[in-house]
């Protein structure tokens, strides 16, 4: 494995420098899940299921408690916009956010030999 894998592993070790990661590759915006979709929060736009792609998504787990278990997305949209969404994972997760999750049509585990942002 080259060095600078390494260096990227070790770096995307916590939810905060995971986020960090990605919003130095373009994903400055921030998401929430709703009923009626997912909202951006900087432009208040609401998308749907179908417009939204899920490039990539990561899960941290706590050390100790279950209930710092997360989950983080990598979102990217069908006018372009990328950005973030973030969820506990499991029992603590958010239902708009597992609901819209599951209407997704692309959702894409990457690794970091086919990451392309």
């Amino acid at each position: 494995m080259k060095q600078e894998n390494l260096v990227e592993q070790k770096h995307l070790n916590t939810l905060v420098d995971c986020v960090n990661s990605l919003v130095l590759k373009g994903f400055t915006e921030d998401f929430k899940a709703k009923e009626n979709g997912l909202q951006s929060l900087a432009t208040k736009k609401v998308y749907k299921p179908g417009q939204v792609k899920i490039l990539n998504f990561y899960r941290f787990e706590g050390n100790s408690d279950p209930a710092d278990n997360s989950i983080l997305y990598a979102v990217e949209t069908e006018d372009g916009k990328r950005g973030t969404l973030v969820d506990a994972y499991g029992p603590y997760s958010d239902s708009n956010v597992t609901k819209f999750m599951n209407e997704v049509e692309e959702i894409s585990k990457k690794t970091e030999r086919h990451i392309k942002f």
